[in-house]
């Protein structure tokens, strides 16, 4: 990096540093004029459309601005600093004109995030799991710091770790200490989390873990294990006092579907200190997997309606699987926004996407990002007009199918197959209600008051993919 360089970004994170450490008191009005200097910094049109978004939110009063006060006013200072310059100005700021200049060097974008699986490993047993019948392996730490490094040079500052359980691996701290610029979210059940690994998570500054929930108790414990919901209420209660971010990460099956949705269960979130929610879809693959779990095409509608309440009322952020397509412009899988390496090693499209064509451990993290099969699925996205029917796999099965069965090389563990061949006939039957559902719901939500022309609608989708 030369001198210029460097002195831009002193001068960046001078700035934003400066600028957000008076977000917890600043008056709505300076934040409003903020908005307008940052919007000056990323060179990528979406991002500044992102910052004039944010601008809105701060003119109607938003939850948002409550949102962004509690994470400035209630997190530790040294945590606070690294989300202000790992996350905001390394991953949101630098990082989206770094990954523009590799896309023109290198002739693609590359992803917003990585989402790895440092270990398949777990020390529970819970139903459903999609990751339970992993081989039950580690990736080398030399794969894992390299790829970090890789990631870095693609202007890749966001990792998310999954499992498995990932902190039965000791040595995620050294890997955490030696990428000190990067953001680290880990998605954990928390049984190990105690308050030694609390102490650790303050030191470093740059992790932020996500607590796996089901509900409220009953439905913790009922596919967890007894004791499980306590436990993670001590640990959230842990990170609170200790001022560290931290998210909850849910599961919705048709059983909880119910809980997740209710005012009770985010008021408790929000009561407990939770900034983020993560709401994951049960996909039948895994361990076990049972079609019965699946949300239904009503209750995904409703889950849609409800995290758009939420969003609108309540002072925490929400990312929804499924549903999130109306804001992600489509799939993001395959190295679009995002993608998956497991513990093996294989690069796989989506978490849920259990196939692949490349394994890390033989090729480059660009040359499998630029595989022929993840730009075959990049270039049918978003594989409909219609963004609440995002996903290949449960909205457009005749898609996820080709791709999986005709253009992936191997499924990557014994049993993904059956997803896409013995319960085909069930998910284009789940497809076939949802769509007419999903139809209905598209198009009050495109032809309500102001209708926009399809035209239109194509550009946004064009602009933002």
């Amino acid at each position: 990096m030369d001198f210029y360089q460097r002195a831009k970004r002193y001068s960046i994170e001078k700035f934003t540093t400066s600028a957000l450490s008076l977000l917890a008191n600043a008056s709505t009005e300076n934040l409003i004029r903020l908005t307008y200097l940052a919007e000056k910094i990323p060179q990528k049109e979406s991002y500044r459309e992102k910052i004039r978004w944010i601008r809105t939110l701060f003119q109607s009063n938003h939850p948002g601005l409550a949102i962004a006060r509690r994470v400035l006013s209630e997190t530790h200072p040294h945590h606070r600093k690294k989300l202000i310059s790992n996350f905001i100005i390394n991953q949101l700021l630098v990082g989206t004109n770094r990954r523009k200049a590799f896309e023109a060097e290198r002739g693609f974008y590359p992803p917003d995030a990585m989402l790895i699986s440092p270990t398949m490993r777990c020390n529970l047993n819970c139903y459903g799991c999609y990751s339970g019948v992993y081989s039950q392996e580690d990736l080398p730490y030399e794969v894992l710091d390299r790829l970090m490094g890789e990631c870095k040079e693609m202007g890749i500052h966001l990792v998310m770790m999954t499992g498995g359980e990932p902190f039965l691996r000791q040595d995620l701290f050294d890997l955490f200490e030696k990428h000190e610029d990067m953001m680290f979210q880990v998605y954990t059940n928390a049984t190990l989390i105690d308050e030694k690994m609390i102490d650790r998570f303050v030191a470093l500054g740059n992790v932020a873990p996500a607590i796996s929930l089901e509900g409220l108790r009953e439905e913790t414990d009922g596919r967890r294990g007894q004791g499980q919901f306590d436990r993670a209420l001590q640990v959230m209660d842990g990170l609170r006092e200790a001022g560290i971010f931290f998210a909850v990460s849910t599961t919705q099956t048709s059983r909880n579907h119910d809980v997740l949705t209710s005012d009770a269960f985010v008021d408790f979130l929000v009561e407990k200190g939770c900034i983020l929610l993560w709401n994951f879809h049960y996909v039948p693959i895994g361990r076990n997997p049972d079609l019965s779990l699946m949300v239904t095409p009503e209750q995904r509608c409703r889950a849609r309606e409800r995290l758009a309440y939420f969003r609108a009322t309540k002072p925490m952020l929400f990312v929804d699987f499924w549903n999130d397509g109306c804001l992600t412009q489509g799939c993001i899988a395959a190295g679009r926004k995002y993608f998956h390496v497991n513990a093996q090693g294989d690069v796989e499209p989506c978490i849920f996407c259990h196939f692949a064509s490349d394994n890390i451990k033989e090729k480059s993290l660009m040359e499998a990002l630029n595989s022929p099969l993840f730009r075959e699925i990049r270039s049918h996205q978003p594989f409909s007009e219609n963004l609440f029917r995002a996903c290949p796999l449960i909205d457009h099965p005749e898609q996820g199918r080709e791709f999986a069965l005709q253009h992936a090389k191997y499924f990557t563990h014994e049993g993904a197959e059956q997803f896409f061949t013995d319960f085909a006939q069930a998910i284009d039957s789940y497809a076939k209600t949802y769509g007419e559902v999903a139809e209905a719901a598209w198009k009050e939500k495109v032809e309500g008051p102001n209708p926009q022309p399809l035209s239109e609608r194509k550009k946004v989708v064009g602009r933002h993919g």
